[in-house]
C-alpha cells in the first residue's frame, strides 16, 4: 500500500512537471518573456542615463522608479508601461516554472532553484511599479524600501536583520559580478557568431560587472544604515549610489557604472531575442 501511494504521488510529481514544462514551452509564454527582457533592458539604459546625470550633479532618483517616471514622459508612455508589465508578468512566470523544474535535491539545485525563484519574484515587482506608474499611481522605490528598513529596524533585533538582508543584497551583487567575469550568462542566450558574438559577450560583461557593483553598495548602503540605525540611508539603488558618491571620486564612478547599466540594458534588449527558452 505504502508502495503504491509512493507510486502514485511520484505520478503526480511527474504530471505537474510536465504541465508547468509545457506552459514553459508554450509560445502563449516565451514571446511576452521575451517583451519582458526588452522592457527591462529599456529601463535599465534611462537608469543608466539617470545614474550619469546623478554622477555628474548629484540630483536626481537614479532608480527602476525614476526611470519609469521618464517613460511616462513620452508620448504614449502609458501603453509602453503596460505592454512592459505583461512582459514582466510573462518573464516572472516562466522564471517560476524554470524554478519548479529544476531537478533533484542537492545544494546546486537547491541554489538554482532558489535563483530562479528570487528573479520572479524581482520581476514580478518590477511589473507591479509599471501598473502602478501606467495607472497613475506611482510608488517610488527608495520611500518604498526607507519604510521597510523603517519597519525592520523597529523591530527587535531589527540591526541585525536588516543587516543580514544587507548582506544578501551583496551577496547577489557579487553572484551578478562572478556571473559577468566568468560569462555564465553565456549559459543563458544562443551566442551568435562573429564580430555580433563577441560584441553580445562585451556588452554582458561590462553590463553585469556594472549591475553587480551597484547592487553591492546598495547592500553596503542597508548594511551602514544597521550600524547607524538610520534607515533614510537604506533606500535601495538610490542609497547605494548615494554610499559610491561620498568615496573618492565618487561622482566619476558613478558615472562610469552608468556607462556599464547602460551595456548592461543594451545586452537585455539583444537577450530579448537571444534567450534560450
Amino acid at each position: 500500500m505504502t508502495s503504491a501511494k509512493a507510486g502514485g504521488a511520484e505520478a503526480g510529481k511527474a504530471d505537474v512537471r510536465k504541465a508547468v514544462r509545457v506552459a514553459g514551452d508554450s509560445k502563449l509564454l516565451e514571446i511576452p518573456a521575451r517583451v519582458g527582457f526588452a522592457a527591462s533592458g529599456v529601463i535599465q539604459i534611462l537608469l543608466g542615463g539617470l545614474a550619469i546625470q546623478f554622477g555628474a550633479t548629484q540630483v536626481g532618483e537614479a532608480d527602476q522608479t525614476g526611470a519609469m517616471e521618464e517613460v511616462t514622459k513620452v508620448p504614449g508612455g502609458f501603453i509602453v508601461l503596460w505592454v512592459a508589465a505583461i512582459g514582466l508578468f510573462a518573464l516572472a512566470l516562466w522564471l517560476l516554472t524554470e524554478a519548479i523544474l529544476v531537478r533533484g535535491g542537492s545544494g546546486a539545485a537547491w541554489s538554482r532553484r532558489l535563483q530562479q525563484l528570487s528573479k520572479a519574484v524581482a520581476y514580478a515587482v518590477f511589473g507591479f511599479t509599471a501598473v502602478a506608474f501606467a495607472q497613475g499611481h506611482p510608488t517610488h522605490a527608495s520611500d518604498s524600501t526607507r519604510q521597510l528598513s523603517t519597519g525592520i529596524l523597529s523591530t527587535p533585533g531589527g540591526q541585525l536583520l536588516l543587516g543580514v538582508v544587507g548582506l544578501v543584497v551583496c551577496g547577489v551583487g557579487v553572484y551578478f559580478v562572478v556571473k559577468g567575469v566568468r560569462r555564465r550568462f553565456r549559459r543563458d542566450i544562443r551566442l551568435p557568431h562573429g564580430n555580433a558574438g563577441r560584441g553580445v559577450t562585451i556588452l554582458g560583461v561590462v553590463g553585469y560587472l556594472a549591475k553587480g557593483i551597484v547592487v553591492m553598495s546598495a547592500g553596503a548602503a542597508f548594511i551602514l544604515a544597521a550600524i547607524r540605525v538610520q534607515p533614510a540611508n537604506a533606500t535601495g539603488l538610490t542609497g547605494g549610489l548615494d554610499t559610491l558618491a561620498q568615496l573618492p571620486f565618487g561622482g566619476l564612478v558613478i558615472v562610469v557604472l552608468g556607462v556599464g547599466l547602460i551595456a548592461s540594458g543594451v545586452y537585455n534588449v539583444a537577450r530579448a531575442w537571444l534567450a534560450r527558452f
